[in-house]
């Protein structure tokens, strides 16, 4: 996608996402087969459900249908929330994370496995599992200190309403 064209989506698209009291995580352009393929990504701080992504689909459409952004062929229209595994990119995706398991690369080499407990503007707060039978440990990794970070999904982890009854 050319930046113009990205520019242009943007332009068009965030007022109308923004209206939803969403986040524009990210807009794909790509084709698919003979078809264009438009794909917008969302998420809020409390995640995104699928009427908010229905109705915000039917907003663009009707804006993109009132514009030449997307050329003259046809093009298919996707707007969905992050998913579990995206990767945490932004300050805002950390603080989402916060209670979550994360995975992270590190600068140094090597790769950390802990929970999120706390997010500022210089890093994280984390909490290392214990491995067999000792207790979690504390650790502080700057935000320079992180090359990738992803969210691990868990399976077996019970929520805190879970936990509380």
């Amino acid at each position: 996608m050319s930046t113009t064209q990205s520019d242009r989506l943007r332009g068009l698209v965030e007022p109308l996402v923004a209206a939803k009291d969403l986040d524009l995580e990210e807009i794909e352009v790509s084709r698919a087969g003979r078809r264009g393929l438009l794909r917008i990504v969302v998420d809020s701080e409390e995640g995104v459900e699928l009427d908010a992504c229905a109705e915000l689909s039917r907003a663009i459409s009707e804006k993109l249908d009132e514009t030449d952004a997307m050329g003259e062929g046809e093009y298919v229209l996707e707007v969905s929330s992050p998913g579990a595994d995206r990767p945490l990119t932004e300050h805002r995706h950390y603080v989402r994370a916060t209670g979550r398991l994360a995975k992270l690369q590190l600068a140094e080499g090597g790769e950390l496995v802990a929970r999120i407990l706390a997010v500022d503007e210089d890093g994280l707060d984390m909490e290392v599992p214990g491995v067999k039978g000792r207790k979690p440990t504390a650790r502080r990794v700057a935000f320079a200190d992180i090359v990738k970070a992803r969210v691990e999904i868990e399976f077996n982890r019970k929520d805190k309403k879970e936990e509380e009854a």
